[in-house]
């Protein structure tokens, strides 16, 4: 069970999150959209665990180690950002959010 502090907190890494991918990078993967589904932030808020989702990627493995490969350059405009609001800016971890890819499969399995 989340805190009312680690879940305002998670609110903010996402929105923040999701406007880097935006405004700041551009396209970190080109062709592919980038929606952050979920962030759960630890009880000490020094990690942030955040789920992306990738719209359409063919070699979603490949595109998660390329975003892991750009944490450290999110993690600096999240400081930027938030710097105010935080005193310690989390680490962050991407994981790669799949339960969009498992619905679609339920579903093409139930129309057979």
């Amino acid at each position: 069970m989340d805190s009312l502090r680690q879940s305002k907190v998670a609110r903010l890494l996402q929105k923040e999150i999701g406007d880097i991918f935006i405004k700041e990078f551009k396209s970190p993967l080109p062709g592919v959209m980038i929606s952050i589904t979920q962030v759960r932030v630890s009880p000490d808020l020094g990690v942030a665990k955040v789920y992306v989702s990738l719209f359409p990627s063919k070699d979603k493995k490949e595109a998660l180690e390329t975003l892991r490969k750009k944490t450290s350059e999110v993690r600096g405009f999240l400081g930027n950002r938030v710097a105010k609001q935080l005193r310690i800016v989390p680490e962050i971890i991407f994981y790669l959010d799949d339960s969009f890819d498992y619905a679609e499969k339920i579903d093409q399995l139930l129309k057979k």
